[in-house]
C-alpha cells in the first residue's frame, strides 16, 4: 500500500470509532438556543433606537505553534533548495471587533469590523479596517457591496470560526480558493433548503493589495449552490456538535474565475495570503518560475469545487473536491508550459467524545498537481470547557507532505515537511 493512502484510512477509522465575515454565525444553525446559552459570534447589543441598532461582538485567538519537528529547508522543482525558517513561538494570533446592525430600515445592514492579525505584525494588511452594506429584499435576495468572501470553496461560506480546526484550514483547500475582496454580491434561498451566493470583485485576495496595484479588467466573478436536509444549517459548519437526531446532509458546488496579474497578488507573509501557486509552492508570478529570465505578467485562473457533508448523532465526514485550470499566459520571456491544470481534495471527521464538551476530529488533504504530489494528515481534540462552541482549547498535531501553501497567519510553511504541533484559545463573542 502506498504511504500517502494510509493517512485516508485513519481518518475513516476517526470517523467510525471574511460572506465569512458580513454574516459569521447570524444562522449557522437552524436548532434553537437552550436557555441562557450564547451563541457564538452575537455579541453584545449596545445601541437600538428608531433609526438603526448597533451590536459588538468580538474574536480572540492565542496560538502557539512549533514548526522544530519539519525539515528545515525544502527543494522546488528547478533543483533549487530554500531555507525554512522554523517557528516555537506563541502569538495573541488575532483579535478582531465586529460592529454590526441596521440604519434607516432594518433591511438596511451594514458590518463594520477592525481585524488584526498579530502573527504579521510589521505586514502591510497586519490591520484591517473594512466592512460592507447589505439590503435584503427577501429571504431570496440580499444584495451586498463590500469586502466580502468568494464563495469558491465551502469554508467561505460564513461558518468562520466554526471550522473543526481553530483557524487552519487543510493544505488543499487554502491551495485552490479564492479569498476576499471588494466587490457585489447576492445571496439568499432559491427554494427550501437551497441556498446560493454570487460574487464580482476586484482580485482574488486584495487584503495587502492597494488600488493601484489591481488591473482594470474586473472580471473576478465566483458562484456557489448548495442543497442540505434536516436542519443542516443555512451556514454549513463542520461536525456535529449538535447531535442530529437524522442524517443531516450538505451537496453543493462553486465555480470562480478571474484575470490576475503579477501585481495584484498579496505578500507571501501577507494575512489571508492565496496567491496562486505551483504545487512545489512556488508562486507563478514569480521571477524565474518556469525558466531562466522568465514571467507570468497575467493568467486566467479558474476553479471549480464539489463539498459534500453528513451529521448525524455527534459524528461527521465532509468531502471536499478540487479542479483549477491556469491558463492565457501573458509573460515576459517565453515560458515552456500554455496551461496548467491541477485536482485535489481534502477529508475532514469528527465525532464528539462527550456530548458538548469534547471533540475529536482528523483531516487529510491531497493535491495531484504536475510539480508535486504534496499531502497533510492532521488529528486534534476541541475541548468546551464550559459546554458552549464560543470558547474553546484546541491541541491539534499535523503531518505535512512538502506544504505548498504557508504564511505567518497560517501554522505550515512553504516547503513544510514533518510534523508541526499548536495549541489554540479561542473565544468567539
Amino acid at each position: 500500500m502506498r504511504l500517502k493512502y494510509i493517512p485516508i484510512l485513519l481518518l475513516l477509522c476517526h470517523f467510525t470509532s471574511w460572506s465569512q465575515i458580513s454574516n459569521t454565525l447570524q444562522d449557522s444553525t437552524a436548532f434553537k438556543l437552550e436557555e441562557g446559552e450564547h451563541r457564538g459570534g452575537s455579541g453584545f447589543k449596545i445601541a437600538e433606537g428608531k433609526y438603526g441598532s448597533m451590536t459588538l461582538s468580538f474574536y480572540v485567538l492565542a496560538r502557539y505553534l512549533n514548526q522544530m519537528g519539519i525539515d528545515d529547508h525544502y527543494t522546488n522543482h528547478k533543483g533549487e533548495t530554500f531555507d525554512i525558517d522554523r517557528r516555537n513561538d506563541l502569538q495573541f494570533q488575532k483579535s478582531n471587533l465586529y460592529f454590526r446592525g441596521w440604519v434607516g430600515d432594518p433591511k438596511l445592514r451594514y458590518t463594520v469590523f477592525v481585524w488584526t492579525s498579530n502573527a504579521t505584525l510589521g505586514q502591510g494588511a497586519q490591520v484591517v479596517v473594512a466592512g460592507n452594506l447589505q439590503y435584503k429584499f427577501n429571504r431570496h435576495f440580499e444584495l451586498g457591496i463590500g469586502i466580502n468572501g468568494l464563495p469558491s470553496v465551502r469554508s467561505i461560506l460564513g461558518q468562520w470560526p466554526e471550522w473543526l480546526r481553530s483557524d487552519a484550514r487543510p493544505i488543499a483547500d487554502e491551495y485552490f480558493r479564492g479569498s476576499f475582496t471588494t466587490g457585489i454580491y447576492a445571496q439568499g434561498e432559491i427554494t427550501d433548503n437551497i441556498f446560493y451566493k454570487t460574487m464580482l470583485g476586484n482580485n482574488l485576495s486584495q487584503l495587502g493589495v492597494d488600488a493601484g496595484q489591481l488591473d482594470n479588467k474586473f472580471d473576478t466573478w465566483s458562484g456557489a449552490i448548495w442543497w442540505t436536509t434536516n436542519n443542516f444549517g443555512r451556514i454549513p459548519t463542520y461536525g456535529d456538535y449538535e447531535k442530529h437526531k437524522k442524517p443531516a446532509t450538505i451537496l453543493g458546488g462553486a465555480y470562480t474565475r478571474s484575470t490576475e496579474n503579477r501585481q495584484s497578488q498579496p505578500d507571501s507573509d501577507a494575512p489571508e495570503n492565496s496567491q496562486i501557486r505551483l504545487s512545489d509552492g512556488t508562486g507563478i508570478f514569480a521571477v524565474n518560475a518556469f525558466a531562466p529570465n522568465t514571467q507570468v505578467i497575467d493568467a486566467k485562473y479558474q476553479m471549480t469545487s464539489i463539498n459534500t457533508g453528513v451529521k448525524y448523532n455527534g459524528y461527521s465526514f465532509d468531502a471536499e473536491f478540487f479542479m483549477r485550470w491556469l491558463s492565457d499566459f501573458k509573460t515576459a520571456g517565453e515560458i515552456p508550459v500554455t496551461n496548467l491544470f491541477d485536482s485535489g481534495f481534502s477529508l475532514q471527521g469528527s465525532a464528539m467524545l462527550v456530548d458538548k464538551k469534547l471533540q475529536l476530529y482528523s483531516t487529510y488533504a491531497y493535491i495531484n498537481g504536475d510539480y508535486g504530489k504534496p499531502w497533510e494528515v492532521t488529528c486534534g481534540l476541541n475541548w468546551f470547557p464550559f459546554k458552549t462552541k464560543f470558547f474553546r482549547i484546541n491541541p491539534e498535531v499535523m503531518y505535512e507532505k512538502h506544504s505548498p501553501v504557508g504564511y505567518l497567519s497560517y501554522p505550515t510553511q512553504v516547503g513544510s515537511n514533518g510534523i508541526i504541533g499548536m495549541l489554540n484559545i479561542e473565544l468567539n463573542y
